[in-house]
């Protein structure tokens, strides 16, 4: 199997570590605890494939992270995870492409394995 890179972004500690521990065996997982670390490691990691942020984060939320990284490294495919309701800047950045889609907490991990690999094939 191809060797894909997730970066996952999001403050809380579990929600990393939770991440990681479910789809190790399927990908390469980067966690990183803020969107400027996620930008650090972005810099870094020139074969990350897919970033799935955390909306909801101290400093700058998900929707500004994918908005610097997505100038930086447009290349990527970008998706928001939220435990909330799509709020207005959510639904305006599927609307405009800046994220392929937004996902909802608890993780579905079926949904967000099938999407990943649908869009890397489009890729």
């Amino acid at each position: 199997m191809e060797s894909i890179t997730i970066l996952n972004v999001d403050d809380e500690p579990i929600n990393r570590m939770l991440f990681k521990s479910i789809f190790k065996n399927k990908y390469n997982v980067l966690t990183a605890e803020s969107g400027s670390s996620g930008l650090e490691l972005l810099r870094d990691n020139a074969d990350i494939d897919v970033v799935i942020s955390d909306m909801k984060m101290p400093g700058m939320n998900g929707i500004e992270f994918i908005s610097k990284a997505r100038e930086l490294y447009p290349g990527i495919i970008y998706f928001i995870l939220t435990g909330f309701d799509i709020t207005p800047e959510i639904q305006k950045s599927l609307e405009t492409g800046l994220i392929c889609k937004c996902f909802k907490k608890p993780l579905n991990l079926k949904e967000i394995d099938e999407t990943i690999r649908e869009k890397l094939s489009v890729k």
